[in-house]
């Protein structure tokens, strides 16, 4: 089977979305400052070319289209939590803990890879695939706690600059929804061919859609309220 029409013009928009991310960042030559974001959006771009002809050449219920699928998946999950990382540098840039963040961010990146291994371990016959799956629910798990407590992060030192709020609070949203997809198809399992399977394609839109309008309508120099960051906390 291959992609029907409706994915067809989800992965034509989320094309357009994540290199317009790119055109953006390079066309206010702001490249050094977010190389992270510059690095997954065009590798997360030749991920769904690369989904798209895999799709049509082998059919989207291939054991080949699933590994490709789920893996290439993973990777840019992996992409996407050095992202945070770095916000996580920005964020604490006058405290000089650069290091320590990289070193406490590798090593939660190695335990979440052995813990995958390890819970699926038992069932030999169906390891690849199952650690795939595992691995990748596993990594929008840690990736949505690392944003949460960034959140925190950025509340608790009163960080004002609208841009980076803006990215970072994108970036949670996403990983929320993510990972309530997630959470629902491991409880009700019954609803995996009903409007669950929409629901990933639809939320990966989200992500190159809000840092594109974060990176067009905001700059580094704009600063928000006090009472404007509160506000996006509570809302």
């Amino acid at each position: 089977m291959k992609l029907g029409v409706v994915n067809l013009l989800i992965w034509i928009v989320g094309l357009i979305l994540q290199a317009s991310v790119v055109f953006c960042v390079i066309l206010r030559r702001e490249f050094p400052k977010y190389y992270s974001i510059c690095l997954y959006m065009p590798c997360s771009l030749l991920a769904d070319l690369g989904l798209y002809f895999s799709a049509e050449r082998l059919g989207v219920d291939s054991q080949l289209y699933f590994y490709y699928y789920y893996y290439s998946d993973t990777l840019l999950s992996i992409l996407l939590y050095f992202v945070i990382i770095h916000f996580y540098e920005h964020v604490f840039i006058e405290m000089n803990v650069n290091r320590y963040i990289r070193g406490a961010a590798t090593f939660l990146l190695i335990s979440t890879a052995i813990f995958s291994y390890l819970v699926v371990h038992q069932h030999q016959d169906s390891l690849t695939p199952r650690f795939a799956v595992e691995l990748e629910q596993n990594l929008n798990f840690v990736g949505v706690v690392l944003i949460y407590l960034l959140w925190g992060a950025v509340l608790k030192l009163r960080e004002t600059r609208m841009r980076l709020v803006q990215l970072i609070l994108a970036m949670g949203i996403y990983f929320s929804g993510i990972t309530a997809v997630y959470a629902v198809r491991n409880l009700f399992p019954a609803v995996e061919d009903s409007i669950l399977r929409w629901a990933p394609p639809l939320i990966g839109l989200w992500l190159p859609a809000a840092w594109t309008y974060a990176f067009i309508r905001t700059s580094d120099d704009q600063r928000l309220l006090t009472s404007e960051l509160e506000s996006k906390a509570t809302a």
